[in-house]
């Protein structure tokens, strides 16, 4: 991967080699300023005194995980195009809109159970344009991310994947005319298109002539949604058994009937709909960076990938948007990012009914740290003698979790714990080159 490079005024110039990184900051010509992505910072150089090649952002928007990646076009040929890094930003949209269900639901029994109060309608107003906070999620966490490159590199324009789902020919490829218009359930209610859908008996069991109910296949408290796509019927006795575990789960021992009912229900399509609700957001916040925003399709971006060989990523998608005739260097690591958060206002532990059951410390920091810190520690003697390096989880005795590639690291004292980069929101990770050198030699 391509290192970045700031001068010595913090101003973006063009990154460099790795080995080429390494040499300057063994003559003291530069230093580390920032570990994820690694920055140097040099001592003795401005950009009026360098050359500034054109690079790009290439964008390929997700529900769960975003495509982003930093090229650097040819001179004679902008669509010669040599990959300078790889990333895969993680959202966590589920997570959040798992959250203020909770919320919601101690809000309703603290209202409802304990004291009466009238809810309130007429103060709550939508701004034009508004998100869910889940969906806003994604576009302000791939905003950051671009707005951070911009300060570390010299960008000089945007490529991004505006996309559409067609989620009607996603449940039905052969729809067509006024059939857009009518619906999965025109001419039905929705237990009479189950019976009919599901032959009037369980699906889990086959009971025939027995009362039926309406059951989510994946889990409502799971996730799950109430298109009728998730919905189903079972006797009592198996909705009763089933619960709110997977199907996966509960059918662990009846292979054929998962499969059967895999094949006859049908894949939901809130991701999709997740990426047809932001993709105008985050266009028209990628046009307000001031920079030239170029869209493509992802019918092109899937085109350049067959053509060029290139193995499907969400990094390596990113490479391919837009117009594209070569694309180097791209077999190396990527750089997955994981939005973590920042913390909690949120000061106590809550039981299942909403009330407090324990404390957390007044404070967010101890001796110096705070849980997301990248640190790296080096532990002399004892069962845990060695060198970790991952994200930091603070206790109050001083006595600390370290999340490593390998795995977590439990007890690590903060005296052989050295700061590496503040944290930011964000975990860090490296994935594996997607072809391996003897693969390639191979081929």
């Amino acid at each position: 991967m391509a290192v970045l490079v700031l001068d010595k005024r913090k101003k973006p110039l063009m990154p460099c080699s790795e080995k080429r990184a390494r040499l300057l900051l063994e003559r003291g010509r530069a230093v580390v300023h920032r570990m994820r992505p690694f920055t140097i910072r040099l001592k003795d150089r401005t950009v009026e005194e360098s050359v500034l090649q054109p690079i790009q952002i290439k964008i390929d928007p997700g529900s769960k995980t975003t495509g982003v990646t930093v090229i650097r076009e040819d001179d004679t040929d902008p669509e010669q195009q040599q990959v300078l890094m790889l990333m895969e930003i993680e959202h966590r949209g589920q997570q959040i809109k798992d959250t203020l269900i909770q919320r919601r639901a101690f809000r309703r029994r603290r209202r409802g159970q304990l004291r009466h109060r009238a809810p309130r309608f007429h103060n709550r107003t939508r701004p034009r344009g508004w998100l869910a906070p889940s969906l806003q999620h994604r576009v302000d966490t791939t905003m950051t991310w671009v707005n951070r490159l911009c300060r570390l590199a010299p960008v000089t324009g945007i490529t991004m994947e505006r996309v559409r789902f067609d989620m009607q020919a996603m449940d039905n490829p052969e729809i067509s005319g006024v059939e857009y218009q009518q619906g999965t359930l025109h001419g039905y209610e929705v237990q009479e298109y189950l019976l009919e859908k599901w032959q009037r008996c369980c699906a889990y069991c086959g009971a025939r002539k027995v009362p039926l109910e309406i059951d989510h296949i994946h889990p409502k408290s799971r996730g799950g949604s109430d298109r009728v796509s998730n919905l189903t019927l079972a006797c009592r006795g198996c909705n009763q058994a089933k619960g709110n575990q997977p199907v996966d789960v509960f059918l662990a021992d009846d292979p054929k009937r998962l499969q059967r009912i895999k094949a006859q229900a049908k894949p939901p399509l809130k991701d999709a709909a997740a990426v047809n609700s932001t993709r105008w957001a985050l266009f028209r916040q990628l046009q307000a960076t001031g920079l030239p925003v170029i869209t493509s399709s992802g019918g092109r971006t899937k085109y350049n990938r067959q053509r060029l060989g290139i193995p499907k990523t969400h990094a390596l998608d990113a490479a391919c948007v837009g117009p594209v005739t070569a694309v180097t260097h791209w077999n190396v690591p990527t750089l997955t990012v994981r939005a973590m958060g920042r913390g909690s206002y949120q000061r106590t532990r809550l039981n299942r009914f909403g009330f407090p059951r324990g404390y957390l410390m007044r404070q967010k920091q101890v001796k110096g740290f705070q849980t997301g810190d990248l640190v790296q520690a080096n532990v002399p003697t004892g069962k845990k003698a060695g060198t970790y390096q991952g994200r930091v989880a603070i206790r109050a005795t001083g006595s600390f979790n370290i999340q490593t590639q390998e795995g977590v690291v439990q007890g690590i004292s903060h005296r052989h714990c050295r700061l590496l980069q503040r944290a930011d929101g964000y975990g860090y990770a490296f994935q594996p080159k997607p072809i391996k050198e003897d693969a390639t030699r191979a081929a």
